[in-house]
């Protein structure tokens, strides 16, 4: 992550919009490695007898991100509904190499 200014910091438009977009490149920078850990989950998952769509991991991951963005004062359905629309998406990518998962 790089050196910015706090949003308190920021003077003036032009200085807030650069750490936003600083931000923003960082955020997209941890989704991509993410998505590197959702396609070695797929690569790893048959060896254990796991399907793509595992409910219990789902409702893990959400109680997880529901609880750091309320430790982080984000609005707690905002990340609930970011996450899993992240997690719809990684679970499509999944069933491309592991097939449809059967509903548990």
């Amino acid at each position: 992550m790089s050196d910015r200014r706090t949003a308190k910091e920021c003077s003036n438009m032009s200085e807030l919009r650069a750490a936003i977009d600083s931000i923003d490149r960082d955020l997209i920078e941890l989704l991509a490695e993410r998505v590197g850990y959702i396609d070695r989950a797929a690569q790893l998952k048959p060896a254990e007898g796991l399907p793509a769509r595992t409910t219990d991991r789902i409702a893990a991951v959400v109680a997880n991100v529901r609880a750091l963005a309320e430790d982080k004062d984000l609005d707690p359905d905002l990340a609930e509904q970011i996450w899993r629309l992240f997690i719809e998406w990684a679970i499509v990518r999944e069933e491309k190499v592991l097939g449809p998962s059967v509903e548990e």
